[in-house]
């Protein structure tokens, strides 16, 4: 018996210490990276008290005199930390990057659906283009296609992943979920986690948005790849309706991006929610470069070839440099393409 308490008292402390251990981390995370304080300077100094306090309530659970009143200052004061974590709004009201300065909407009537600010620069450089924006009105009974847009800078386990809604002809309409990104701000994989961007989404031609991946990125290059999602064309009108509400959503109630929880992949996954039978949530979804091969694998993609295949035939970078900024872009990308007879 005194064996079993012995063991019972040594599991208990491990498992408070391993608590304490993983909270104080994220919460001096949270405190550096904050956003909800003033400076950087500032964000360094109260992150490095508490990393300090998190150690001093470690050594208290060490002993047991003092393994109670730690572990109750430490959830006193990791609950007051919560509470002004709670306070950190998102806000569309920054200094943006030109590429997200300026937020879709939709507007409808009936089968009538007009999207204002679809993107369209003009691009020299990554660094050098000419912005521009135009407004166009689709007809839902249109809606032929949905296609699955990989896009890979970095191995082929990441991956940005975006659809594109066709029309019919040349008609396509990209969306991209992705931050939302002020002018002094750099991408971190970490500070995305900790309330650091607003979600964005990225309304766009093909033109722009296929067209700066294949044709003027350098450092990295992208591979790019275009798949036809399979389906009941429902499906599709409930995704794309979906996603207009949580464009005009977004823009009367921002939301933070996540680099795990709400990215460009796992909104597709959440979206995909207004269909009967949409496939499992996956660790390939979180590996957004396996998305194609796991759809693939669960009969979302055309079947009749190999995967290998299918994805050598489906990428699209020699077709969008020959095509650049013809106004058959989108057409002439899927010439040949599985799927798209």
């Amino acid at each position: 018996m005194v064996l079993w308490r012995l063991l019972a008292r040594i599991v208990t402390g491990l498992l408070l210490g391993l608590l304490v251990f993983v909270s104080a981390a994220w919460g001096v995370l949270a405190l550096y990276y904050s956003s909800g304080l003033k400076s950087a300077v500032l964000g360094m100094l109260v992150a490095a008290v508490f990393a300090c306090f998190g150690v001093a309530v470690l050594v208290g659970l060490a002993l047991r005199r003092w393994r109670g009143r730690a572990f109750g200052a430490y959830l006193v004061v990791f609950a007051a930390m919560l509470v002004w974590w709670s306070t950190i709004a998102p806000s569309n009201d920054r200094d943006w990057k030109p590429g997200v300065a300026v937020a879709p909407h939709v507007t409808s009537d009936g089968e009538q659906v007009t999207v204002h600010n679809i993107r369209n620069f003009d691009y020299r450089t990554e660094a050098d283009y000419t912005t521009a924006y135009y407004d166009r009105t689709f007809d839902l009974r249109q809606l032929q296609s949905v296609d699955l847009i990989a896009s890979y800078w970095a191995g082929p386990a990441i991956a940005h992943v975006f659809l594109s809604f066709g029309f019919g002809a040349d008609d396509y309409l990209a969306i991209s979920i992705e931050r939302r990104d002020e002018r002094s701000e750099d991408y971190s994989t970490i500070k995305g986690l900790f309330k650091q961007y607003e979600l964005f989404y990225v309304v766009a031609d093909e033109r722009d948005l296929i067209r700066l991946r294949t044709n003027v990125r350098r450092d990295p290059s992208e591979n790019v790849y275009v798949y036809r999602l399979q389906g009941p064309i429902e499906n599709a009108r409930r995704v794309f309706l979906d996603y207009t509400r949580e464009i005009n959503a977004l823009r009367d109630r921002p939301e933070f991006y996540n680099t795990v929880t709400t990215n460009c992949t796992s909104n597709i996954w959440l979206h995909a929610r207004v269909n009967p039978g949409r496939v499992p949530y996956s660790w390939k979804i979180l590996l957004s470069g396996h998305v194609p091969e796991y759809l693939y694998d669960t009969g979302r993609l055309d079947t009749r070839l190999p995967f290998d295949e299918l994805k050598r035939r489906s990428r699209v970078n020699a077709a969008a440099q020959a095509a650049d900024k013809a106004e058959d872009f989108s057409r002439r990308i899927r010439s040949g393409l599985p799927g798209t007879e």
